[in-house]
């Protein structure tokens, strides 16, 4: 008897409140765009901690139907070296048995913050996530941080993922061994929001089959050993207005930052420290959130400093005429913990608050706010961030201009799941824990 051929399967993915990219599956041959093709989904799943056990109590139990709905505009196929079949995932969105959006979908959450950005600001944004990842227990010998030999001890790795990534149309940039150990950078080429936070799903999932496939452990968490060097995800934005042209710079102003991209940034930091319950959100994320840890630690404006929440990038003007292409600003206080589409979401929702009520800009900084005094840093809007988990949550509760963003039965959802993870992870922030999340992410 002839050995079986695989069957390709493609996956309808959603990645969820615990950042966790999960999907139901059919067969390739079965599945054409424009068919409306749903598949089932359950309420109690966005109740899932990343240890893989439900909330107990969550608002949903065991009752309740949703339907996974294929966006077939992020239909992504692609071969990835050393895999059987090629990956074939569609992004989805959780919507009830009518098709109207679920109040817990994240990527829902994006899209209806989106469009009122543009609605109301006349803006649309380009987004680029930048990943930062390990390779743990490989047995490579040791070298240089960002060293020629660092990247090449593991070819093709690099090839390879530019490669796959390439093939998937998420347009990789560029791939660096980085400052840690076994620590790699990869960034993607700007793209309209939703398809970047898309696009991070899929750069996630690529390196960790193609790490897979070679029998090594990559991970994405934000810290995979106390001491260690942690694993970032830098959230890069930009605006077009209703023209096409950019937004976001205005030579004339400070740090060359636009009056309107200036509301923006104030809106951010005035909410940050709830935003970080949803952009740094499992408890060794705040590990990693320290001062002098080229981190992020207060609400913080800065120009090209890299302890700064909020960063403006520099431009590459070597050859360039325009710099308002290409200007950008860099939000830091995020990791491979957070679902992509939700940290994206409340950014834009801070983002618009800021917009709607004028802001003025934030004053620039950049030094030690612990050479402040008080007055000094209220001044400066520098306020510390959460320094843990359980802190942030209560921030998020307090914030009802945050709050308000979701339904009430979202908030219990994500903060219940939230508290069921802490009670799971323990009480000890020590290597032990940074492992179990290394498995995980």
């Amino acid at each position: 008897m002839s050995e079986s051929v695989p069957e390709p399967l493609v996956t309808f993915v959603t990645t969820d409140y615990a950042g966790i990219t999960r999907g139901r599956s059919m067969a390739s041959a079965a599945y054409a765009p424009g068919q409306m093709k749903t598949l089932g989904w359950v309420p109690a799943n966005m109740s899932l901690t990343p240890f893989d056990l439900i909330a107990d109590p969550n608002p949903w139990g065991s009752s309740g139907d949703l339907r996974l709905l294929p966006d077939d505009t992020a239909h992504f196929r692609f071969a990835i070296e050393g895999s059987a079949t090629p990956l074939e995932i569609v992004m989805s969105d959780i919507v009830e048995l009518d098709g109207t959006p679920w109040v817990c979908c994240p990527r829902s959450f994006l899209k209806q913050a989106l469009a009122d950005l543009e609605r109301e600001a006349g803006l649309t944004m380009l987004a680029s996530f930048e990943h930062e990842f390990q390779m743990l227990d490989v047995g490579w010998p040791p070298a240089p941080a960002f060293a020629l030999q660092a990247q090449r001890r593991a070819d093709p790795f690099g090839p390879a993922l530019m490669a796959a990534l390439r093939d998937a149309g998420v347009a990789p940039e560029v791939f660096i061994p980085e400052y840690g150990k076994d620590q790699f950078e990869i960034t993607l080429t700007p793209a309209d929001a939703l398809a970047a936070a898309d696009r991070a799903v899929v750069l996630r999932e690529t390196v960790r089959e193609l790490s897979r496939n070679r029998g090594w452990h990559c991970s994405f968490a934000p810290k995979t050993a106390v001491d260690g060097v942690g694993n970032g995800v830098h959230i890069h934005f930009s605006f077009r207005d209703a023209s096409g042209a950019p937004a976001m710079h205005d030579a004339a102003r400070p740090g060359g930052v636009s009056a309107i991209a200036g509301s923006f940034v104030a809106g951010i930091l005035r909410h940050l420290p709830a935003l970080t319950a949803f952009t740094a959100p499992s408890p060794i994320s705040y590990l990693r959130l320290q001062p002098h840890h080229w981190s992020s630690s207060y609400t913080w404006f800065g120009d090209r400093d890299r302890e700064a929440s909020l960063r403006i990038c520099p431009v590459n003007r070597v050859g360039k005429t325009d710099p308002a292409k290409a200007f950008n600003i860099e939000y830091r206080p995020a990791d491979a913990t957070a679902c992509p589409h939700l940290a994206l979401g409340v950014m834009v929702r801070a983002g618009l608050e800021g917009i709607r009520q004028k802001l003025a800009a934030p004053p620039l900084f950049s030094g030690d706010p612990a050479s402040l005094d008080d007055g000094q840093r209220q001044a400066l809007g520098l306020k510390r961030l959460p320094q843990s988990l359980a802190e942030a949550l209560e921030t998020l509760l307090a914030d009802e201009t945050v709050r308000g963003w979701f339904a009430p039965v979202a908030v219990e959802t994500y903060v219940g799941m939230k508290r069921m993870e802490m009670k799971l992870a323990g009480d000890r922030l020590d290597d032990a824990l940074c492992r179990r999340y290394a498995e995980i992410y």
